[in-house]
């Protein structure tokens, strides 16, 4: 499952790679890539159900999951939801409450004292990156997805599970990748030298065979 503002072919050369000798079902989740628009403001629970859906349509009640960032968000949402999923890979995941500096809560609180004077569009420069992109019920739905933390779900996580992260993540630090591995008690951490965000792609030899090691013990 792939990140936020990303799509399916965002795991190209994990799809042709594994694809060889497994099946490999890659989805584009609502409201991104070539899949229908959000039909109200989704929460990560929405998202999940929406992936349940095509899985059990598709005759899949058991699985292996790799997910990137947002996906990776979904993915434990599935495992506390119940879903049957065997072995979990965590690339550069998201989920986990961030450490905040004291910039940030000067800039968020200096934002809410001026917020109601500021016109709508003086409002969107305040913004991240992400959501100055985003409108109507993708706007909503991204407020609900960036301040719901699973880190009491993610602490149930009991699967064999593979955290991969970039040494020079700047979405999601390397601090977050140990915080899910102290977490989740059957994990083990691998770290990608001089790779980011996108790991899986700027070294996917390195991650398809670390991940297939994984996957076949």
């Amino acid at each position: 499952m792939h990140g936020y503002l990303s799509n399916k072919e965002s795991f190209y050369y994990q799809t042709e790679y594994f694809s060889s000798f497994r099946r490999v079902i890659a989805v584009d989740i609502t409201g991104f890539g070539k899949s229908k628009s959000l039909p109200f403001a989704y929460s990560i629970k929405d998202y999940a159900k929406d992936i349940i859906k095509v899985l059990r349509e598709l005759g899949v009640d058991k699985y292996d999951l790799i997910a990137h960032s947002f996906g990776g968000r979904i993915g434990v949402k599935l495992i506390s939801l119940g879903e049957k999923i065997d072995k979990l890979v965590l690339t550069g995941s998201a989920g986990l409450k961030p450490k905040r500096s004291l910039k940030y809560y000067f800039k968020v609180y200096g934002y809410k004292a001026i917020k109601p004077f500021l016109t709508k569009k003086a409002r969107l420069k305040f913004g991240s990156s992400e959501l100055k992109m985003l409108s109507g019920n993708m706007r909503s739905s991204y407020y609900k997805v960036v301040n719901e933390h699973l880190d009491s779900e993610v602490k149930n996580i009991k699967n064999q599970t593979l955290l991969v992260f970039g040494e020079n993540d700047k979405e999601t630090p390397l601090y977050m990748a140990k915080k899910f591995n102290k977490y989740i008690v059957n994990s083990h951490l691998y770290v990608i030298k001089n790779a980011g965000h996108f790991c899986f792609n700027e070294k996917d030899r390195e991650f398809n065979t670390i991940v297939n090691e994984f996957l076949r013990r």
